[in-house]
């Protein structure tokens, strides 16, 4: 879920070619979400599937849409979750309980003939399996991947911060709140989307967050920024304090200038002390052992794993490494043409 921060932080669409040349970590597991989420039969719900029954949406989500960013000459580097703190197990428990009520509902739609889409993306779960074939297939891809040591968009934060990377790319607004100097949203969703419930289609668009102009115009610190997230509500305390949206928040830190001055005016109801999840996001387990280097995609490992292992069509495999070669080509004619000058 993440922190919700979009009613109050400034923001500006941009196009791909604005990312062109750089390097952009992405937050691996919120990525893969979203494909396993999107992804799916617009009646049933039904994610695809291997001849063995294997969901594969999130390879087709990662194959295809990464390649997009590849020939945009965008770097990504995706970032895989680690441990999650402690204090998250028992939102974690809640997640799946929901999930499990989804599944249900899901079922009990599909006997009675009706459209089942939303029940089904909210039961979406990934797997071991499935991050391991992520894995691989970046591997083959040429593409680098990090195993964070706790939460990947914190780890992307990190990198960000290092300047190894230009952007942290998440849907949630996690990698703020640890100091990501720029966080890039919708970057694998792009395109033209379904509203939620509604048969209305929006065009979504990348939208580009930089830490500088949201203190700036919010008049806070990063650490007041951390306050109102926990305020509104994270992934160790979802759903937040009780009556406090984004903007009471940002009154309330402004208002009061420590955080037991704040918690003396509200509801503090949560087993995880508010505490603990502010000396989390200030400082947050993170990893220097990762190394980003951009390789020549493996053409024979990709057609392998992707079309005689998971059953993809050929042809357009064929199509997206032919995109990864003429991006890779393009880079090493770029960076020779750089060293004869």
């Amino acid at each position: 879920m993440g922190v919700q921060l979009g009613d109050i932080v400034p923001r500006k669409e941009i196009e791909f070619i604005e990312l062109s040349g750089k390097k952009v970590a992405i937050d691996a597991y919120n990525t893969l979400y979203q494909f396993l989420s999107i992804i799916r039969d617009r009646m049933t719900g039904e994610p695809l599937r291997d001849s063995k029954g294997r969901i594969t949406s999130h390879l087709s989500g990662l194959l295809y849409r990464t390649s997009n960013l590849i020939g945009a000459g965008i770097k990504p580097v995706f970032v895989f979750d680690g441990e999650p703190p402690k204090f998250k197990r028992k939102t974690l428990k809640a997640r799946e309980k929901l999930k499990e009520r989804a599944r249900e509902k899901w079922k009990d739609a599909l006997k009675k003939g009706e459209k089942a889409i939303t029940y089904a993306q909210a039961a979406a779960q990934l797997t071991d399996e499935m991050v391991e074939n992520s894995k691989k297939l970046l591997s083959y891809m040429g593409i680098p991947w990090v195993q964070a040591l706790s939460e990947g968009e914190i780890q992307c934060a990190h990198m960000c911060k290092k300047q190894d990377v230009y952007a942290s790319a998440s849907q949630d607004f996690d990698s703020l709140l640890v100091g990501s100097p720029r966080l890039v949203r919708n970057l694998s969703i792009t395109g033209r989307r379904k509203l939620p419930r509604k048969e209305v289609y929006i065009e979504v668009k990348p939208e580009m967050f930089e830490l500088k102009e949201v203190l700036s115009k919010l008049g806070i610190t990063q650490k007041q920024l951390i306050l109102v997230g926990i305020l509104v509500g994270t992934d160790y305390n979802p759903d937040g304090v009780k009556g406090i949206g984004p903007k009471k928040a940002l009154d309330l830190i402004k208002q009061h200038k420590t955080l037991n001055e704040i918690l003396e005016n509200i509801g503090w109801q949560f087993e995880v002390s508010a505490e603990d999840i502010l000396n989390f996001f200030l400082k947050p387990p993170v990893t220097d052992k990762y190394e980003l280097e951009w390789k020549d995609p493996n053409s024979d490992g990709i057609v392998e794993f992707m079309v005689e292992e998971h059953n993809f069509s050929k042809e357009r495999v064929e199509k997206v490494i032919e995109k990864l070669q003429t991006a890779t080509k393009e880079k090493q004619v770029s960076l020779k043409g750089w060293l004869e000058k």
